[in-house]
């Protein structure tokens, strides 16, 4: 069983969004399959096969965050340090092309949320920064071709 990277903010996020499906969700679905159930013949009621395909959904999913809570190695970002990359950190890059700064924090798989900054342990650009620090330039294959990239700062917490 292979252990799941994430911080202490991912792993409170999926512990929340597991309560939520198992104490709300939950009973709201079995709430309109009895109200359904109640319309008369189930062949032909959609709100019933409705409701039952969100019951299905909800309980995979709570299945899969289970999972992933069990398999969780949460790491708290505040105790770690150092002057290279790896999993936690925050980290500003420059574009060389367009002098552009980047700012990105590299987390679990599921917290990744590249909008707010953070990327994902197994993204190529997380991969490419690992093991690197400030000055370090790195190139990193993207979809729209290779791009090249200066660390300026490396910092946890």
């Amino acid at each position: 069983m292979n252990k799941v990277p994430m911080t202490v903010g991912g792993f409170q996020s999926l512990k929340e969004e597991l309560r939520w499906r198992q104490q709300e969700e939950r009973p709201r679905i079995i709430e309109a399959i009895s109200e359904a159930r109640a319309h008369g013949d189930l062949s032909e009621n959609a709100e019933y096969h409705a409701a039952k395909e969100q019951q299905s959904l909800n309980e995979g999913r709570v299945g899969e965050l289970e999972d992933l809570i069990a398999r969780a190695e949460v790491i708290d970002v505040s105790k770690l340090s150092g002057d290279r990359v790896k999993f936690g950190a925050t980290v500003v890059i420059i574009d060389e092309d367009t002098e552009e700064k980047k700012r990105y924090q590299i987390v679990g798989d599921q917290e990744a949320d590249v909008k707010s900054g953070r990327i994902s342990i197994s993204s190529p650009i997380a991969r490419a920064l690992i093991g690197k620090g400030v000055g370090d330039a790195i190139e990193v294959n993207a979809p729209g071709g290779a791009r090249g990239y200066e660390i300026v700062d490396v910092s946890f917490g």
